[in-house]
């Protein structure tokens, strides 16, 4: 008996390319063919949940533009990978040369501004926060603020409440830890008051309008547009240039390049990027 016949429900190649249609539609993410096995298993928990029959019942289900249900599918199509202080020299270049030299440059607006897109579930946001905490003494009196942003709405209110298992602190000295996050009863650890009150926690699509402005003196974009084909790369990092001055920060991911992609930064570190038109 094939593997096909033996599963709950059959995924044709027709109903798997109109899924690939509607995740590029609605996340930008382009699918390739050996994400079959991705697609059925995250996909299939829907169709249980729903009751449906059918991968075509549920194809049909988001043609009807349901909006709890597209933001379901998002949900459970994309990935969220991440830990606290992951490339842990972005952070360092942060506190060592960005930030220091923010300092200077924005003396006269006392206004620091960063974004992490792609937040996922919030160590990436926070691990920014406890480095601009450390640096704190520079920006006393300053109007400081992290926006972190991603696609999946379950993942953003875990990142908003902040609140970590034990191990995922493995890269974080104990000390750290516990200055910055308050242990519970139940063995965890939440992000203390002083954390929260850097970061703005919001559900966002990149590949919709954005409502903000800018600009962002650093942008955080890490692991983000690794699916997503080259044209849609383009246009992202086209419009997070728009959100940017000359000589301002971008970083990307470590499997990340702008390369042939976007011209408006230049490369200055290992996955680090400076504004220059």
């Amino acid at each position: 008996m094939s593997a096909a016949t033996e599963r709950e429900f059959l995924l044709s190649n027709a109903e798997f390319d109109e899924i690939r249609r509607l995740v590029r539609e609605h996340t930008g993410i382009a699918l390739s063919d050996s994400k079959r096995e991705l697609v059925y298993s995250r996909l299939v928990r829907r169709l249980r949940r729903l009751s449906l029959r059918s991968f075509a019942e549920y194809i049909a289900l988001l043609g009807q533009a349901d909006e709890v249900e597209l933001e379901e599918f998002t949900n459970a199509i994309t990935t969220n990978l991440t830990s606290f202080f992951r490339e842990g020299h972005h952070f360092e270049f942060l506190a060592d040369t960005v930030l220091p030299a923010l300092e200077k440059r924005n003396a006269g607006t006392r206004r620091l501004r960063i974004w992490s897109a792609g937040c996922s579930t919030g160590e990436e946001p926070y691990s920014i926060a406890v480095t601009l905490q450390e640096a704190m003494a520079r920006f006393r009196g300053w109007d400081v603020r992290i926006l972190a942003t991603d696609l999946d709405s379950n993942v953003v209110a875990q990142a908003q409440a902040g609140e970590y298992k034990a191990e995922r602190f493995e890269k974080v000295t104990s000390a750290r830890r516990d200055r910055w996050f308050d242990a519970t009863h139940s063995g965890t650890f939440v992000a203390n008051a002083a954390l929260k009150s850097l970061i703005t926690f919001r559900q966002l699509n990149l590949m919709h309008p954005w409502p903000f402005r800018g600009p962002f003196d650093v942008v955080f974009c890490r692991n983000v547009v690794i699916y997503f084909d080259k044209e849609t790369q383009r246009g992202l990092f086209d419009r997070i240039a728009e959100m940017q001055r000359d000589a301002d920060h971008l970083f990307i991911g470590h499997s990340e390049s702008l390369f042939k992609v976007c011209d408006r930064y230049q490369l200055i570190g290992k996955t680090i990027y400076r504004k220059v038109r």
